[in-house]
This record gives C-alpha cells, sequence and structure tokens, in this order.
C-alpha cells in the first residue's frame, strides 16, 4: 500500500449472543435459536443465529412475532454480564495488535493496523491471526473487512459471513464498488433507496455518473456523502477515546404521518428498535433524558425532550404530542432516543435492559 494510504480492519462477531448461547448449551446448536425478552412480556429479538434467520427472524423484532414465524424458535433471555465478558475477552485480543481501536458495539469494532509491527504489516493476516485467536480461545468466530478507509472496511466484513474476511486493496475499491447496491452504503435505507431508484440509481457504478451538484439538486446535502462513498472515499479516522452520549433510533416514512395518531401509532415499533440498539451497545452510562425529533413535510424539524432516566412509554407519548403541537402538520421522519450521563462513575447496569411503564 502507499504511504499515505490507511489499513483498516473491521471486525464483526458472527451473530454474538446466539453464538455464546450455542457455545454454552451445544444442545442448542442446531436449532433455530435467538436472544431476547419473553414473547408474553412484549419482548424484543436482539439477535439470532442463521438457522433462525432463514425464517425471516431478525434482531430488533418482537419476540412474539417471532415465533409465528418460526415456531420451533429457541428464545433464550439476555445475559448482558456474560456478553460483556465475552467482548473484554475479545478488544483484549484486538488490543495485542493495534493500539488504535474504536469499538462500535460488544460484537463489533475497527482497527486501524497502518503502522501495526506484526505479520510485516500485512492487514490481512492481521485480521486473520485476530480471527483465529478469538476461535481458539473463545470457541466463537468472527468475519473480518479489509480495506483502505472505515466505510470500505465494514463492506468488505459483511461478504464472506459467516466466519470469513475479504480484503479490497486501494487500486481494486473503484472496480469493487461498480455493481454494489447503494444499499450497502452508510445512511442509505429503504426510502434514500426508493428515491434514488427513480433515478435509476441502483448501484453505485451508477450513481457516480452523477456530478455532485446533480445529487445534491435530487436528494439533498446526502448526496455530497454518497458522492464520495460511492468512490470509495471516506476520510473518517478511526476514534480511539469515544465517549458515546446517546443511542438514537429513526425512521424515515413513504408516506407522510398525516396527524398525531398517525405519529402516535408509531411508538411501540420505534422502542423496540430503540431497546435492541441499547443492548447491543452493552454496558453504557445512565439514561440522563428521553428525547424526539420529528421532521415536517417541509423539512422542517424539531426536537423535544425531557430528563428520565428510562425508557418511558408515557413520556415519549407526551413528547410526541407536544412536538406534533408545534406545527401540526404531517409528519416525514420521526427520531426517538436517549441522553447519556456523562459520569463515569454512575451505575452502567439500570440501561441495559430499560424498563418499558
Amino acid at each position: 500500500m502507499h504511504n499515505n494510504t490507511r489499513k483498516i480492519i473491521h471486525i464483526d462477531m458472527d451473530c454474538f449472543f446466539a453464538a455464546i448461547e450455542m457455545r454454552d448449551y451445544p444442545e442448542l446448536a442446531s436449532r433455530p435459536l435467538a436472544v431476547g425478552g419473553a414473547p408474553d412480556k412484549r419482548g424484543v429479538i436482539s439477535t439470532c443465529n442463521y438457522a433462525a434467520r432463514k425464517f425471516g427472524v431478525h434482531s430488533a423484532m418482537a419476540s412474539a412475532h417471532a415465533l409465528k414465524l418460526c415456531p420451533s424458535l429457541v428464545i433464550q433471555p439476555v445475559r448482558m454480564e456474560i456478553y460483556c465478558e465475552e467482548s473484554r475477552h475479545i478488544h483484549g485480543i484486538f488490543s495485542k495488535y493495534s493500539n488504535k481501536i474504536e469499538p462500535l458495539s460488544l460484537d463489533e469494532a475497527y482497527l486501524d493496523v497502518t503502522d501495526s509491527p506484526h505479520h510485516q504489516g500485512s492487514a490481512t493476516l492481521i485480521a486473520q491471526s485476530i480471527r483465529d485467536e478469538i476461535y481458539n480461545m473463545r470457541q466463537l468466530t468472527a468475519s473480518a473487512g479489509i480495506g483502505p478507509n472505515k466505510s470500505i472496511a465494514k463492506i468488505a466484513s459483511d461478504w464472506h459471513k459467516p466466519n470469513g474476511q475479504m480484503v479490497v486493496r486501494p487500486d481494486e475499491v473503484l472496480s469493487f464498488m461498480d455493481n454494489l447496491s447503494v444499499r450497502k452504503l452508510c445512511g442509505v435505507g429503504p426510502v434514500m433507496a426508493a428515491r434514488l431508484a427513480t433515478l435509476c440509481i441502483n448501484t453505485c457504478g451508477e450513481l457516480r455518473q452523477f456530478s455532485k451538484v446533480q445529487l445534491v439538486e435530487h436528494i439533498g446535502s446526502m448526496g455530497e456523502r454518497l458522492y464520495d462513498l460511492s468512490r470509495g472515499i471516506d476520510h473518517r479516522e478511526v476514534k480511539v477515546e469515544s465517549v458515546r452520549k446517546s443511542i438514537s433510533v429513526e425512521e424515515t416514512y413513504v408516506m407522510d404521518l398525516m396527524d398525531m395518531a398517525a405519529c402516535l401509532k408509531e411508538i411501540p415499533a420505534l422502542i423496540e428498535r430503540l431497546q435492541a440498539r441499547i443492548e447491543k451497545a452493552g454496558e453504557l452510562p445512565p439514561i440522563h433524558n428521553i428525547f424526539v425529533k420529528l421532521k415536517f413535510d417541509d423539512f422542517q424539524q424539531t426536537t423535544v425532550e425531557r430528563l428520565a432516566n428510562k425508557v418511558d412509554k408515557q413520556v415519549i407519548h407526551d413528547l410526541i404530542v407536544s412536538g406534533w403541537n408545534r406545527k401540526k402538520c404531517p409528519v416525514r421522519l420521526l427520531g426517538l432516543g436517549v441522553r447519556l450521563s456523562q459520569n463515569k462513575n454512575e451505575n452502567a447496569a439500570q440501561l441495559l435492559l430499560p424498563g418499558i411503564l
């Protein structure tokens, strides 16, 4: 690689929570298995194994719905202390190979190995060595992507899942991106993909046919970001000391939510997704407050928040009512999140499985 080119590895554990359950309970290893809350208590799936995914089960899905899709599904209760302990072991393995590590969650991290002396500086061999060590020491599998930046590495890590890895060298980036679906780009969800499809843009190669000005004109400020990402350009550094201040989810709706009642109907789905994201993040500081964001049909937006120490359905209901009353017009996007205390000495345990009132 050129002297100015970075070597980034994205490590992603394979169905982490479920894999730990299959390791600890071998009799369940061949069965469709998920980790999550009880279906009779409005539980949510945190993750599931590949056998369950064949039935359409996925994270953030209601446990009751998952059982309808797969009646033979085994749902194991969340053992967060065990998962956090495993994560500490795995991140300890990472630290043998690099001091530039950016954890994204319990089961996912970026490593910058540009200056690593291991394996003669080969990022490919370093990734393989990390994966081998995780398997030999923890009996768990991981997938890896290796590339010149975070975006390419993350996309590549999904290429040979489970238990595989892929390297994309700097001179291979454009050819790698050519036929890649725009859905693989960070920030492109179903709504954005549908908007791009109206421009006959389905792949990164097709996206590159548009100038930055044209993209901004058609899809707004996100056009600049997609212009770069479609070319494999990503200048973000691996952040070694990243203090998480908030966790949130949001949804842009294909059809605007026309009134307050329509907005309120979306609360359960947003809470499920937020719970799943909080669980995946692992040990975190306590919740400090809750916020909701509404973006109206004229693209103006408002954020309303309130002090709270847990995810509270009634508080969220009241915040949406307050936010909607500010303009009383159709809503195209709803967001829900929690802000976290920045006092590191506070007990984080209460956040791991937030209660719903």
